[in-house]
């Protein structure tokens, strides 16, 4: 694999690792089984790049893409807490909504950013080559939205929350508006997956009605195999798993595409990630030989 190839794994795997924190906060935090991402995330480039052309300066641009995507949030949370719609319904219901709505905000299937600023644009005085500065910035973002959520998580709001994920009956009879937790875990969590977004249309140079597909998965992916390469309790820990585990998945698709020996193609994209997700659920619960041994042996 190239450098080239190999740093632009790294850019893509940082960027969706806000998708699979936007995730993490949504499935394993609230038990929310949460499918608007699909359309938050095109929303968040939707937002940034219409806007960036209009002439909005590119980081109050993303700053309103990061509240639309908490918008998006906040109406699949209303279909379910007020109107008693299935989670995974509604999450469906408002990812269909947005695909009209990212098309109706773009105006056209696509805009290209390549002659606009971005948020990228202050920084490449510094010198460094695109390759490196695009993982510099987008993983610094990164890493603040990462720490915010860590902190976030072990605050009492935030140990409502994880309360409210985990046991919703127990959390109200604790006192815990639990409603009021689920507008702002689906809020929180879609704004981090549109703010993947903005910054997924100002490094590659394009907002595309179609690059949401699939998002889910990714994020799930991303989820599934940080916790299986660096289980944890520590919520710190589980939070950097997310994004390790995103980085990681990126990394793989990336050596599997460009390892000639496999004679694989960019058609196989999703037969790459199936198979990564499926070895990722299934090696956690593989037995282990020599495990076994040694507890037959301590037995005798």
């Amino acid at each position: 694999m190239s450098q080239v190839a190999l740093f632009g794994a790294l850019e893509i795997g940082l960027v969706y690792g806000l998708v699979a924190l936007g995730v993490f906060l949504s499935f394993r935090v609230l038990s929310f089984p949460d499918l608007t991402v699909d359309g938050s995330f095109p929303l968040g480039a939707a937002v940034t790049a219409s806007a960036i052309v209009g002439g909005i300066d590119p980081y109050l641009a993303t700053l309103l893409a990061v509240l639309a995507g908490a918008l998006a949030g906040l109406v699949t949370a209303l279909l379910n807490v007020r109107f008693k719609i299935l989670h995974l319904l509604a999450s469906i219901l408002t990812m269909i909504a947005l695909f009209s709505i990212n098309l109706r905000i773009m105006g056209r299937p696509n805009i290209a950013l390549i002659t606009e600023p971005t948020v990228l644009s202050p920084l490449e005085g510094l010198g460094l080559p695109s390759m490196l500065l695009k993982p510099l910035v987008v993983g610094l973002v990164v890493a603040a939205v990462a720490a915010l959520l860590a902190g976030f998580l072990v605050s009492d709001y935030g140990l409502a929350m994880r309360a409210t994920g985990a046991n919703p009956r127990m959390a109200r009879a604790q006192g815990i508006a639990t409603d009021e937790t689920i507008y702002v875990g689906m809020a929180l969590s879609n704004a981090m997956v549109a703010l993947g977004g903005a910054l997924f249309a100002q490094t590659n140079g394009f907002a595309d009605i179609t690059i949401g597909t699939g998002t889910i998965v990714v994020g799930l992916a991303a989820v599934i195999v940080g916790e299986t390469i660096l289980p944890a309790r520590r919520i710190w820990l589980v939070v950097l798993a997310c994004v390790l585990g995103s980085i990681l998945y990126r990394i793989a698709i990336a050596f599997a595409l460009n390892a000639d020996v496999l004679g694989l193609e960019a058609s196989d994209l999703n037969l790459v990630t199936a198979v990564l997700v499926g070895l990722a659920l299934i090696l956690p619960g593989a037995r282990n030989p020599l495990r076994a041994l040694r507890a037959r042996q301590a037995r005798a």
